[in-house]
């Protein structure tokens, strides 16, 4: 399969992973649109959101909360967006939440100095 998520699923590509079980996986976007911006993916392939069932994104939800108490907590952001794209606005195909931090002043940080704020 050529699904970019699959792949960091099988480790055959790295990822800053934040949070792991059995259902979800939660990593740190490579190309940040804002510090901490963050992905929850669940690791059964789901194309979208008419795709997924109900506990799973209860799962994605509930983890939500979570990682966005974590980044209020490490990060100060002045607020969050959480975002999912379905249809020909999806760039990949794997459904997939963005937490995307907002900040009224922001220093660009690498995503390894991200990583290691969040861990």
């Amino acid at each position: 399969m050529s699904c970019i998520f699959c792949k960091i699923l099988n480790k055959e590509i790295p990822s800053y992973t934040i949070y792991e079980d059995d259902l979800l996986i939660v990593f740190l976007d490579i190309n940040p649109k804002h510090n901490g911006h963050t992905l929850i993916v669940p690791k059964n392939h789901y194309k979208d959101l008419y795709d997924i069932d109900s506990y799973t994104l209860y799962k994605i939800m509930d983890k939500a909360k979570d990682i966005c108490n974590l980044i209020n907590d490490r990060l100060k952001p002045n607020g969050i967006t959480l975002v999912q794209n379905n249809g020909s606005v999806q760039d990949i195909k794997h459904y997939h939440l963005h937490i995307i931090p907002k900040y009224e002043k922001e220093t660009p940080l690498t995503v390894e100095e991200i990583y290691n704020i969040l861990k």
